[in-house]
């Protein structure tokens, strides 16, 4: 129903298309500055709207980064209720930062995560502060073209690849296809988990990459629950019951991975990015209550976890549970990717030593 009704946005998604691709046009012929800084820089971004798993493959390019470079990320902190350049210490918050980095924050303790809503200001600040960083992650950035960086990844959800969508708001689309020239990596994410080798190379042809370009795919992995507060596992069994709370752009993926696990769940669905209220909990307390079972458990995503962190002392005797959740290369292609992301890093430092 919703994408039916959505058609009937395409002038204005006509009129935005023709504004982006202007837009894109002045940058290309230089009209509109683009910065480039003498450092290595990874953007990770996509062509939609959210729900991409942006935030997951930041987490996997850090995760391989920091055994060997001295990392940091930058992101907007988006809905954050502070402005300006900030980096997360000890006392920081998703309410300081945002969610994302949050996240960030408290899976990668040895690296540096900072935020700010104008990158060409933030990244000096980053180098200025942490000059020991050698590789700063970009996380969505890729529409953002104030700043050039040296290596561009964009992820395209298989169920929606950017080559069938529309321009917002028609369709998820928010920026115009042929952007996706500009990247030096394409990853199709949250593929199936029987994607075949023949159904590979179709959709490569579909997205037609250039010479230069390559192609990946990915499907979503997802770890043992750990309880919200003190950390302890919880497998997932055929004979839970379960509430999902989520507040992420695209929750089918778990209420798919739900449906092949649980006995039963019901979701308590809030919009991306969702501030949670105590009203909010009051709700879910409301409906957790109404699941009469003895195994039965609260699920929430990891982005929403660090949103919900505030409320210790009203959930700690709730089994509230976080869902862990990673990309997974197929067809044994994560090695290849390594090595591209540090042969990037490599190659510029030993470029930057010849100047």
């Amino acid at each position: 129903m919703l994408k039916s009704f959505r058609y009937f946005l395409l002038p204005l998604a006509i009129v935005y298309g023709i504004i982006i691709w202007l837009r894109n046009k002045l940058f290309d012929k230089n009209i509109l500055k683009s910065a480039e800084f003498n450092f290595p820089l990874i953007c990770v971004g996509n062509m939609a709207t959210g729900g991409t798993g942006k935030t997951p493959m930041t987490e996997y390019i850090v995760e391989h980064l920091k055994k060997n470079f001295t990392v940091a990320t930058l992101s907007r902190g988006y809905k954050r209720r502070t402005k300006g350049f900030a980096i997360a210490n000890e006392s920081t918050t998703a309410l300081d930062i945002g969610d994302e980095p949050m996240q960030f924050h408290l899976k990668f303790r040895d690296i540096t995560v900072a935020v700010g809503e104008e990158r060409l200001i933030a990244i000096p600040q980053i180098l200025h502060q942490r000059p020991e960083t050698q590789v700063i992650v970009l996380d969505d950035a890729f529409q953002h073209r104030s700043v050039r960086a040296g290596f561009n990844i964009i992820l395209t959800d298989y169920s929606n690849l950017y080559t069938r969508d529309l321009m917002f708001p028609a369709g998820d689309l928010r920026d115009v296809r042929e952007s996706s020239k500009r990247a030096d990596v394409i990853i199709v994410t949250k593929c199936k988990s029987d994607f075949s080798s023949d159904e590979k190379i179709k959709l490569i042809h579909e997205l037609n990459p250039l010479a230069h370009q390559s192609v990946f795919f990915t499907s979503i992995e997802y770890g043992t629950p750990y309880h919200l507060f003190n950390h302890d596992l919880r497998k997932i069994e055929n004979k839970d019951e379960v509430l999902l709370v989520c507040g992420i752009a695209n929750p089918t993926p778990i209420k798919d991975f739900l449906n092949q696990q649980v006995r039963f769940y019901e979701m308590v669905k809030y919009p991306d990015h969702h501030i949670f209220s105590f009203d909010d909990l009051l709700y879910i307390k409301k409906q957790f209550q109404k699941i009469h079972s003895s195994n039965k458990m609260i699920l929430i995503t990891e982005k929403d976890a660090v949103r919900m962190d505030k409320f210790k002392s009203e959930l700690a005797d709730f089994p509230i549970y976080v869902l862990p959740v990673k990309h997974r290369f197929l067809f044994n292609q994560g090695e290849e990717f390594n090595q591209l992301l540090e042969k990037y890093i490599y190659v510029y430092s030993f470029e930057k030593k010849k100047i």
